[in-house]
């Protein structure tokens, strides 16, 4: 039997270097596609898929994320005074998602040890880790929760790449057939050099872990800068417990690239009802104005 998936991790220690200045004072996961911060579409993706538990790994000069997902009754009461009543309620929910939990990591030590930062929350139980660079356009999360019920075992996201671009990821290595949607893995190798990657499936920013995992990342030594790799950990759990990987082909924005941010920003707004049919007329009459 396997357990009810409902904890999800957030790692959001980053600096946003790829962001400055915006980033100097203000969390890269804070910056506002149409209007919303990018974290808060990440959050909302892990209460679609049942989660109703959330820890967020921060670091020095993440407040904001804390403030986001908190209570505000000061601006809640200005607006209940000016009887804007839809906007009270907007602010509100955003507290009452799900429940809220932050940590810090302390040291940028890698995405190993911020997911390690969350052992004595996550307990014994199964977790879902969300990537905030990488939002999701679909259910994938649902899905890896399914089949970690089918399967019993930790379950990662993995999309295909074709040429030299699956050096920029984990590449992973499948026992049997790398043609179907649900895999079983063998082995993985963090950014492969081009040419030198055991498949065309890369790791995504979504994982579904059981507890195993932490002892794994508790025996994986720092890397190149110190840093502990996931990839590492996961390798290890690979070869013990088990991991497979859920293929999925569309619906993902890396929002940590700025033309993925861009064009995460225009295709969030053109799928808006309230935006979408004016700001299309306008994008399109852009288009045509400029020949592009």
């Amino acid at each position: 039997m396997t357990a009810t998936v409902r904890k999800a991790v957030i790692p959001a220690a980053g600096l946003g270097t790829r962001f400055l200045p915006a980033t100097k004072a203000t969390p890269k996961e804070m910056l506002t596609l149409v209007d919303k911060p990018a974290i808060q579409y990440v959050v909302e993706e892990a209460v679609a898929a049942g989660i109703t538990d959330i820890l967020i790994v921060t670091g020095r000069g993440k407040k904001a994320i804390e403030d986001h997902f908190d209570r505000a009754p000061e601006l809640e009461a200005a607006l209940a005074a000016s009887g804007k009543d839809e906007l009270v309620e907007q602010v509100v929910r955003l507290a009452d998602m799900a429940e809220f939990t932050f940590v810090r990591q302390g040291e940028p030590r890698g995405l190993g040890h911020a997911i390690g930062r969350a052992r004595a929350h996550v307990g014994d139980e199964p977790f879902a880790v969300l990537l905030p660079d990488d939002l999701m356009a679909s259910a994938l999360l649902a899905d890896m929760i399914a089949a970690h019920a089918r399967t019993g075992t930790s379950v990662i996201a993995l999309k295909r790449f074709a040429g030299p671009e699956i050096s920029l990821y984990g590449a992973v290595d499948v026992d049997g057939p790398a043609d179907q949607a649900l895999v079983k893995l063998k082995g993985m190798v963090e950014k492969p050099a081009p040419g030198e990657a055991p498949s065309d499936l890369a790791i995504m920013g979504r994982y579904l872990f059981t507890p195993d995992i932490f002892d794994c990342i508790d025996r994986t030594p720092p890397g190149r800068g110190g840093e502990v790799q996931i990839t590492d950990a996961m390798a290890e759990l690979a070869g013990g417990p088990g991991v497979y990987g859920l293929v999925f082909e569309r619906g993902r924005y890396d929002i940590g690239a700025k033309p993925e941010f861009l064009r995460a920003f225009v295709e969030f707004a053109l799928a808006r009802d309230d935006l979408g049919a004016e700001f299309g007329r306008w994008l399109g009459a852009l288009v045509r104005e400029r020949g592009l």
